[in-house]
């Protein structure tokens, strides 16, 4: 009798051990299936673009996307506004609450594509004359670089119709000029004819 006891425990454990690794296993699988459905759905999020060294974000430039812009002037709201980089004068009016009643809208040109850093003045009626910019025109007996046409360039030292053809065309393919020295990238124009006629223009 005492021989024949130990024999059926032997079955049992291995039976046990069989299901206990059936388990584990399906337990490792589920989780493994599980993970990786996590992962599935977490993906969109690793796209996020990381800024380089130089400066780009996802292999796009790092542009602000924006242009600060100084309105005064006959709006309701006057200040210093931030638009988007292809806003015109008609959005600065309306981030400015828009003109009053006294605004001349005739003076200024709505329509106009700004540029980062300018000022704006809404004028009112009967006020100084105003320039299509918006910008009240200044007084003085300068050459403005980005209003003035063809004759009132040739009124300069050394300019000439050749020149003043350039200098137009320049300004039209490339918009205002934001500073005098911008005139170096107008072919013809190098820093002696600059020098010459540096003090009787302006921007």
């Amino acid at each position: 009798m005492s021989d024949s006891t130990p024999a059926p425990s032997r079955p049992r454990r291995l039976r046990l051990s069989i299901g206990a690794a059936i388990v584990l296993a399906l337990v490792v699988l589920s989780a493994a299936v599980g993970l990786g459905l996590m992962r599935g759905q977490a993906a969109p999020t690793d796209s996020v673009p990381l800024t380089t060294d130089e400066g780009d974000v996802g292999g796009v430039e790092a542009a602000s996307g924006e242009l600060y812009v100084h309105v005064l002037g006959a709006v309701a709201s006057p200040g210093l506004y931030v638009l988007d980089l292809d806003s015109r004068l008609v959005d600065a009016v309306a981030a400015a609450g828009g003109t009053t009643d006294d605004a001349d809208l005739a003076a200024i040109n709505l329509a106009r594509v700004l540029s980062d850093g300018e000022q704006i003045i809404v004028p009112v009626v009967g006020a100084a004359a105003a320039d299509a910019s918006g910008t009240v025109a200044p007084t003085d007996d300068l050459v403005d670089l980005n209003n003035a046409d063809q004759a009132a360039l040739e009124t300069l030292p050394r300019i000439g119709p050749a020149l003043a053809e350039r200098i137009i065309a320049w300004r039209d393919e490339n918009g205002r000029f934001q500073s005098v020295d911008d005139l170096l990238a107008v072919p013809g124009i190098g820093e002696k004819l600059l020098a010459g006629i540096r003090d009787g223009v302006r921007v």
